[in-house]
């Protein structure tokens, strides 16, 4: 399936930030039931602070796990959550290990851009600037091969012409070749919880970050090179940020995602 090129047009959404007590009733719903510690070993995920911020770390080693995309499902409309996605794993035998949002998208959640899925290109690659942090430049994005995941900024990408199973385009960078972004600013007030990513410089390591308590954009991608010593991370949102992560107890819920990036297993029990 090939989208038609769009207008930039970022859904900006209001931060969602649920009660406990919505939780507790998510909870009672059965919309978090399909958490599974079986399957967390897959990723490494920890809580930890930096200099004054929480967040929620994951990481993965794909040489060992299998990392995809999720966007539209075999009918063609989007997953929207980490059960929709989950659920259709289970019909292979397969299940959901870890889960985040993982790029901006339209109202209609097509992405805003680039972004390959299973081999094929649904988006083409937006170089230009436009409104919205997708268009602050330098934007990025997130490659993922055989054994290989690398964030490479779109003009670096688009010279490198990485062959990607997957791949996911968002903005802006948080860090490139281990310098933050130009625009950010260290007494910026514009705070939100936000998630990203980044990898190591040999490719075999994939780190995703979603912090717990509203970050700027500089306290977050300062995270990224001296809390993590990463040299290249990317911003994936601010306004709908959400994890699966079994082992932190984490199911979030809120408003339909776009694009998902998930750790895939073999369903415990199954033979594979």
């Amino acid at each position: 399936m090939r989208l038609r090129p769009r207008k930039l047009r970022p859904v900006l959404l209001r931060p969602f930030h649920p009660r406990p007590v919505l939780l507790a009733l998510a909870a009672g719903l059965g919309l978090l039931s399909f958490l599974s510690p079986a399957v967390a070993g897959a990723v490494n995920c920890r809580n930890t602070d930096f200099e004054g911020n929480r967040y929620s770390v994951c990481e993965v080693d794909v040489t060992r796990e299998e990392l995809r995309l999720f966007l539209y499902d075999p009918g063609g409309a989007p997953y929207g959550d980490f059960s929709a996605v989950d659920s259709r794993l289970a019909g292979e035998g397969k299940a959901l290990a870890f889960g985040m949002n993982a790029g901006m998208y339209h109202e209609d959640r097509a992405p805003v851009g680039h972004y390959v899925e299973d081999g094929k290109e649904l988006m083409r690659v937006i170089p230009n600037e436009g409104p919205g942090n997708f268009g602050l430049l330098p934007n990025g994005v997130l490659c993922m091969g055989e054994g290989q995941a690398r964030v490479y900024e779109t003009l670096a990408y688009e010279e490198a012409a990485p062959k990607c199973r997957y791949a996911t385009q968002s903005g802006p960078m948080l860090v490139i070749d281990g310098e933050l972004h130009p625009r950010f600013l260290p007494d910026s007030t514009s705070r939100y919880i936000r998630n990203g990513v980044g990898t190591s410089d040999d490719g075999k390591t994939a780190t995703f970050v979603i912090s717990r308590n509203s970050v700027s954009f500089y306290d977050f991608a300062k995270f990224f090179r001296d809390g993590l010593k990463l040299n290249q991370a990317l911003y994936f949102d601010g306004n709908i940020s959400r994890l699966y992560a079994p082992e932190l107890g984490r199911s979030d819920w809120g408003r339909a995602m776009g694009p998902i990036v998930g750790v895939v297993v073999d369903k415990p029990g199954e033979d594979g």
